[in-house]
């Protein structure tokens, strides 16, 4: 009886320990992003063109690369000098209708008087009448055909379309223009970040996928990123051979148009094995984990990636296949 107690006792003391459920994990595939570092550009969501209205000559154009317009805002003037002349022949017609009126008025009130006292007929007032009338009419045409042409001139004004930043000026002063043509090319308010992609990550690319934005270049502290943003649109259309998606992120408003910035994005998503990374032991030359049956596993270490929010982990390329279940050593 002293001899069985005695051997349960060994089997007892040499069994390996329980292992609490806490350090133990089974291992399970997990779906991964590759990250992929990329160069994206700073783009106007869109670009409004500031055109002439009609044809001349630029007198003046007041605004330059980089300036800030504002909607309605005067950027550029165009100046006929036809529609000038035009405005003094105008003129000149008025005052000669404004002399006819003043004589038919006084040969209205001449005949009136003596339709009075019966040395003129009735035809003939009605004449001095219609006289005064055709003259009146004749100056009101011509005081509109003057307003158009003064509404012509203030065409002559070249108006900024929208809000935004002046990206290209076409013209300088005395150059001739035509109608029609672009003066001023006006970057909107709203800018994003422009990706361009080969192909093949095109099945990856997702509206509402997170993006990683490092620092501009051209920032006084290089080493500050900007933090993250979020693709908003990738687009239907491939562009010689990539794909083209736009993320919105903060702080783009003082960039310059065409800005290069460093982006960080998922690139591919497959499944792989994600353990703790203290759940692999560091050996010599070799990486190892412990199962639970007491055997170490030799695997050969991947990329760190999080394994849960706030616990680091690593992902594991060979050695462990899912269903095993690990101890932590």
């Amino acid at each position: 009886m002293r001899h069985l107690l005695h051997a349960v006792l060994a089997v007892f003391l040499l069994a390996p320990a329980a292992v609490p459920a806490q350090d133990r994990l089974v291992v399970r595939p997990r779906l991964v992003e590759d990250r992929k570092a990329v160069f994206a550009t700073v783009e106007s969501v869109r670009e409004a063109e500031a055109r002439a209205r009609i044809g001349g000559t630029l007198r003046r154009v007041a605004v330059r690369e980089g300036d800030a317009v504002e909607a309605g805002q005067v950027i550029a003037e165009v100046e006929d000098p036809k529609l000038a002349l035009q405005v003094a022949a105008i003129d000149a017609r008025l005052d000669a209708l404004a002399a006819q009126r003043r004589q038919a008025v006084l040969e209205l009130e001449r005949t009136r008087q003596l339709r009075a006292t019966g040395a003129a007929t009735q035809a003939r007032l009605d004449e001095a009448q219609t006289a005064l009338d055709v003259v009146e009419a004749q100056a009101a045409a011509t005081r509109a055909e003057r307003a158009v042409i003064e509404a012509q001139r203030r065409e002559g004004e070249v108006l900024a379309p929208q809000a935004g930043r002046v990206l290209r000026v076409r013209g300088v002063a005395g150059a001739v223009i035509l109608p029609g043509e672009t003066v001023a090319a006006i970057a909107t308010d709203r800018y994003v970040l422009r990706l361009r992609l080969p192909e093949r990550h095109a099945r990856f690319l997702r509206p509402g996928d997170p993006v990683e934005v490092g620092a501009r270049g051209l920032a006084e502290r290089p080493e500050a990123a900007l933090g993250r943003g979020e693709i908003r649109l990738v687009y239907p259309e491939l562009q010689d051979g990539q794909v083209v998606a736009d993320a919105e992120v903060e702080g783009l408003g003082d960039f310059f148009v065409g800005e290069r910035v460093r982006v960080t994005i998922a690139a591919d998503r497959r499944p792989a094995i994600v353990v703790p990374e203290e759940f692999v032991v560091r050996g010599a030359g070799v990486d190892l984990v412990r199962l639970a049956s007491g055997a170490l596993v030799p695997v050969q270490r991947g990329p760190a990636r999080e394994f849960e929010e706030g616990v680091p982990g690593v992902e594991i390329l060979s050695g462990l296949r899912a269903g095993d279940v690990l101890v932590r050593p």
